[in-house]
């Protein structure tokens, strides 16, 4: 016919109340027949309001066409997913099957003692030092959690041995993910402060500092995975997976934590397409 319509009819004809399909629920005197009632001027009582709905009702065409451009509906439309999944590790690189069942075990293991310690924790008063930035404070959050030292030189890893010592200073170094303070942590926050380290990490190693960070957040995300969550936890593990596709050495001590992070996005959160087959 060269023309789309979507035609839309209507279920109570205005001209007849009686044959509505529903049955009326309050009863309401036909307009044309009451004394006294203008329907130029605003409704005075209930009925009245019902009369001016009965009278806008009666004046609706019974059909409606809507035009719609042909054009557009031959335009195929691009939708960008991302199905792209880990970089596969290079030979003697991945972790065995029995070494990531027993990581999943222990993380199952930590989540289940944070959610039952969980308000324990969160009533325990913070040290007087403890300032949690606000949840939208991406710049506050990688302060704290990496330490200003690496957040603004992450040329050079604060040496973190010592971060039981009296007098440290965590302002420095970052401040541990306590249990006192994840506790604390709403899953909005959770969710943007993991994705404030995520976009940290970028090009970068995977320093101390942030991989704790990185494991604790993980262990507060709850189940099942809200849209956001699976986004960044997947977008995570690539990332992982690229640092460990430029390692050199099997025994670099940072092969260990990128395989832990692959695995627990893989294995406990079931993303299964991400995993590292042995």
């Amino acid at each position: 016919m060269g023309q789309y319509a979507i035609l839309v009819e209507k279920s109570v004809t205005a001209m007849n109340f009686e044959e509505d399909l529903m049955p009326r629920q309050l009863p309401v005197d036909d307009w044309d027949t009451i004394e006294d009632f203008d329907p130029s001027v605003p409704p005075r009582t209930p009925q009245e309001y019902l009369k001016r709905v009965q009278i806008e009702a009666s004046r609706c065409p019974e059909v409606v066409v809507a035009k719609i451009d042909p054009r557009k509906l031959k335009r195929n439309p691009t939708v960008n997913v991302s199905l792209s999944g880990c970089q596969p590790a290079p030979a003697g690189f991945s972790p065995s099957l029995r070494w990531q069942q027993q990581q999943v075990a222990n993380f199952s293991v930590l989540r289940q003692s944070i959610a039952k310690h969980r308000d324990h924790w969160k009533a325990q008063p913070l040290d007087s030092n403890v300032m949690l930035p606000a949840p939208d404070d991406e710049e506050g959050w990688k302060k704290f959690c990496l330490g200003e030292k690496l957040y603004f030189d992450s040329s050079v890893s604060p040496n973190t041995s010592e971060t039981d010592s009296p007098g440290i200073d965590y302002v420095q170094v970052g401040f541990p993910p306590l249990l006192s303070i994840v506790s604390r942590m709403s899953q909005p926050t959770v969710f943007n402060t993991l994705e404030y380290l995520i976009n940290w990490f970028g090009d970068k190693k995977l320093y101390p500092e942030l991989g704790r960070w990185l494991y604790a957040l993980l262990a507060c995300i709850e189940k099942p995975l809200l849209p956001e969550a699976h986004s960044l936890i997947r977008q995570l593990a690539r990332r992982c997976s690229a640092v460990r596709a430029k390692l050199e050495n099997p025994e670099d001590a940072e092969l260990s934590a990128v395989n832990l992070l692959i695995c627990l996005v893989a294995r406990y959160f079931e993303q299964s397409d991400l995993a590292d087959n042995d």
